[in-house]
């Protein structure tokens, strides 16, 4: 079905897009995000709204550039994770195991999110500065490259911001 946009016209909703399970089935996307301590972001993907967190995990790992230190080698691969209950499988255990990431997982039924606060606020404001964002705040884009661009784009602000204080 095509409209008035004619041939430029994509899919329905635009791609990875997906039915939101909170907001009535209505499409959207997610922005997924592994920042460093202070809350600088490290590696952005996105996704439909209806994609389980713990299926970005590995990409967005694998999507960290390397990090010059002050001594020595680049470092190629963070030291430790911090994650919440959405990310906790075996498989995903055993696949930082592997790459030599030490992670901090909490438990589903056994360990309260609480212990992990001290850490995963600096995520959640990291992701309320990409919220003050207009052009992420709601998805305006068919393509997602277009919207995957813009994220960079709004993360290359914070660090700029972030870096300039």
């Amino acid at each position: 079905m095509r409209h008035r946009l004619g041939e430029h016209a994509g899919p329905e909703r635009g791609d990875l897009t997906g039915p939101n399970p909170v907001d009535r089935g209505k499409k959207g996307s997610k922005i997924h995000l592994i920042t460093e301590r202070t809350g600088l972001p490290l590696s952005i993907g996105i996704s439909g709204a209806n994609l389980h967190d713990s299926q970005a995990l590995e990409p967005l790992v694998c999507g960290i550039p390397p990090i010059r230190s002050r001594r020595g080698p680049r470092r190629r691969r963070p030291a430790k994770l911090h994650a919440d209950k959405g990310y906790d499988y075996d498989h995903l255990r055993r696949w930082l195991r592997q790459r030599g990431i030490r992670h901090r997982i909490a438990r589903k039924g056994i360990e309260s999110s609480t212990r992990l606060g001290r850490h995963r606020w600096t995520i959640e404001r990291t992701m309320s500065w990409l919220g003050g964002c207009r052009r992420l705040h709601r998805r305006y884009e068919r393509k997602a490259e277009h919207f995957l661009a813009f994220t960079a784009i709004a993360c290359n602000l914070i660090c700029y911001r972030r870096l300039t204080k």
